[in-house]
């Protein structure tokens, strides 16, 4: 088996793996590379391999440096499944489509530059049409759900805890008379946040990719970096400034509401009217859609969070609260003389309503700027957050004086402490660790540190670097293939009692527990859905009875 790594080698963005077996050639995650232009023009070199040959792709979430050239991918010719969790299908519904208008409008600004300086036009990277086609290849899968994906690569996803439908990917992989079990981090979560569950923890692996965004970094507590926003919002309106939020549309942006949200009902209670009066804009209509994505996929939430929507407080809403969608809308925002608090995407600062908002309150002294995630190489937002005193807004020069601010407790990735605990969980660890999604000096750091108290060896890949990997011998009747045999069966057995207690319940309420007003045609379709799954369970347990018999024959 050959891994080659297509991106995010030493880089946090562009995330892609080409894995090749004897008969298959499947991908892990398809991203955009994000960064400098350098960075960005490598989104239109000719991909690595040819598309038409890929059998299928497993995409770990919908974080654009994992998903973005998809609608490229099934542009140039590719046509298997994708499989992903239906959180992350759903948000892809609409970040894709979201990605292809914004390539559409900064390539016509672009050939415009072009056409002035007598240079050659050429064609967006995809547009949102091509992106909305990208998605009728997209085969939604359940959490712990085991699929055989062919004679050869067996999946399952597992929680990531990094944004809604976040997954760790493992997989199985058999050729010949060898096996070997790969598993990818994907972008790893940290634990005991708002809103999702915690990661997931994976017995073994023979081979394990790993990221390393914060590799070198320690994060302050979420709690401690909510307190201080506050505070933050508090000082900035007394100068009568604006409170600027560059947020990702995905998990950013709720976490941030969620913990307004909490200290607001907190404010309340103590009167505090000056953060009662605030008022917060959410100025994204990607992060007003994936809000309403969050709405509708609580089974990705964790206990407090579910807690508070069953005794009706919905954590993603509170009375100063005003989302806005149209361009005019926005505008308004600027045009208010009051002091506000303004979560817009793009969370680096590189498309989208942000950059307007940045250029309206960058040069002013009583404004504040507040960063809550990751910053990439290159980007507006890391310029600005490492000090630049001028940068360059829609042509415009802007000087930086407003209140710069670093709150990264509000980051969904693991740090350096995170994943080194996360890969001490595993039962039985790695022969190998492939260290990837960080920038040369975090991926150095946090495999020295592997290598220091962990005792397992690890790489560094290079950008474009293809390495083979062995697998276990399994002999035919042995010990090894009696002893995987028994686990598999405990895997399915435990898949199908999942699948009962998660949608049975569900398949024998839907017929008494509507109103009449949800839309009938829609109701037919979970129905139909949901007599699926309850198939799919009868046919496992039909798979279960038959390999008990063997066994026992």
């Amino acid at each position: 088996m050959k891994i080659s790594f297509l991106g995010a080698a030493k880089i946090v963005t562009g995330s892609n793996f080409l894995i090749e077996t004897k008969n298959t050639k499947f991908l892990i995650d398809c991203g955009m590379f994000q960064g400098s232009k350098s960075i960005n023009r490598m989104n239109y070199e000719p991909l690595n391999f040819n598309p038409e040959e890929i059998d299928f792709m497993v995409l770990s979430h919908a974080h654009i440096d994992h998903s973005g050239r998809i609608p490229k991918l099934t542009k140039k010719g590719f046509k298997g499944n994708i499989y992903a969790t239906k959180a992350t299908t759903d948000l892809c519904s609409i970040m894709l489509p979201d990605s292809g208008y914004i390539q559409e409008m900064e390539n016509e600004w672009d050939n415009r530059k072009r056409r002035r300086s007598g240079g050659k036009v050429r064609e967006p990277l995809y547009t949102a049409k091509e992106a909305e086609e990208s998605l009728k290849y997209f085969k939604p899968v359940l959490y712990g759900q085991k699929i055989k994906l062919n004679h050869e690569v067996t999946l399952r996803f597992r929680d990531a805890g990094h944004i809604l439908g976040s997954s760790i990917i493992e997989l199985w992989i058999k050729e010949d008379s060898k096996k070997t079990k790969l598993v990818f981090s994907g972008d790893l979560g940290r634990r005991d946040r708002p809103i999702l569950r915690d990661p997931s923890l994976i017995g073994e692996a023979d081979y394990l990719i790993v990221e390393s965004t914060y590799g070198n970094k320690l994060h302050h507590p979420t709690e401690d970096d909510a307190k201080e926003l506050i505070s933050i919002i508090n000082t900035t309106v007394k100068r009568g400034g604006n409170v600027v939020i560059p947020s990702f549309a995905i998990e950013r942006a709720q976490d941030i509401i969620y913990e307004l949200n909490k200290y607001y009902t907190e404010y309340i209670k103590t009167e505090d009217q000056d953060f009662l009066s605030v008022p917060v804009y959410v100025d994204s209509p990607l992060t007003i859609s994936a809000t309403e994505i969050f709405l509708r996929n609580p089974d990705c939430f964790d206990e407090g969070t579910l807690k508070l929507i069953n005794i009706g407080n919905n954590p993603l809403d509170f009375r100063n609260l005003k989302f806005t969608r149209t361009a005019e809308e926005s505008k308004q925002i600027n045009f208010s003389k009051e002091s506000k608090v303004i979560i817009s995407a793009s969370g680096m600062c590189t498309a989208g309503r942000i950059k307007h908002h940045l250029k309206h309150n960058l040069w002013r002294k009583e404004s504040s700027i507040v960063f809550v995630g990751y910053q990439a190489n290159g980007t507006l937002g890391r310029r600005i957050k490492e000090g630049e005193k001028v940068v360059k807004i829609f042509g415009e020069e802007i000087q930086v004086n407003a209140k710069i601010c670093s709150l990264e407790g509000f980051s969904g990735h693991a740090d350096r402490e995170g994943i080194i605990r996360w890969i001490k969980s595993f039962k039985n660890r790695p022969k190998k660790i492939f260290v990837v999604h960080g920038e040369e000096e975090a991926t150095e750091e946090i495999s020295r540190k592997i290598e220091e108290e962990l005792k397992i060896k690890t790489h560094i890949p290079e950008l474009g670097e293809t390495l083979s990997i062995e697998g276990e011998i399994v002999l035919p009747g042995g010990r090894l293939e009696i002893d995987r045999r028994s686990k598999e069966l405990r895997e399915i057995e435990e898949s199908a009692e999942k699948l009962k207690s998660i949608f049975l319940p569900t398949f024998q309420r839907l017929g008494y527990k509507t109103n009449g007003s949800a839309d009938s045609e829609e109701l037919n379709n979970i129905k139909n859905k949901l007599i699926d799954i309850q198939k799919n369970i009868l046919d496992l347990n039909m798979i279960i009875t038959e390999r008990k018999d063997k066994k026992g024959n």
